[in-house]
């Protein structure tokens, strides 16, 4: 079995940055990629970013590309998301992911695309 751990989450005023951090652990890690979504109250679950973890390929929703960067540490199985520029509207519960196996960024994209899952970090951006 797989944990992730999110932590990094708070409260923001537009225009600034958070960077959120998930924590890999179990009996033996090993996952194909690593993704990030987040959950608006009212609305569904959606992608912001992924990551491979071999080559470190990353792939982003149109609506971050710019301002955030997601990145890992493979030594400290630990993924970031570097959040720049926040606007009240990503104001989400982030959650991070994990897929076992090598797929395409389609199903990347989508939430059955992962095998695991955090509990969730709260990102809130004030106006």
């Amino acid at each position: 079995q797989v944990q992730l751990v999110e932590s990094g989450g708070g409260l923001v005023q537009a225009g600034g940055s958070l960077r959120l951090s998930c924590a890999a652990s179990g009996r033996t890690f090993s996952s194909y990629a690593m993704g990030w979504f987040r959950q608006a109250p009212g609305k569904g679950r959606l992608f912001v970013a992924g990551i491979i973890w071999s080559n470190g390929n990353t792939y982003y929703a149109d609506s971050v590309k710019g301002r955030f960067t997601i990145s890992r540490d493979n030594a400290k199985n630990t993924g970031y998301l570097q959040m720049n520029s926040l606007k009240p509207e990503d104001t989400a519960v982030y959650y991070c992911a994990a897929a076992a196996d090598s797929t395409t960024w389609v199903v990347l994209t989508m939430e059955r695309g992962y095998d695991y899952w955090g509990q969730g970090t709260q990102v809130t951006v004030s106006s």
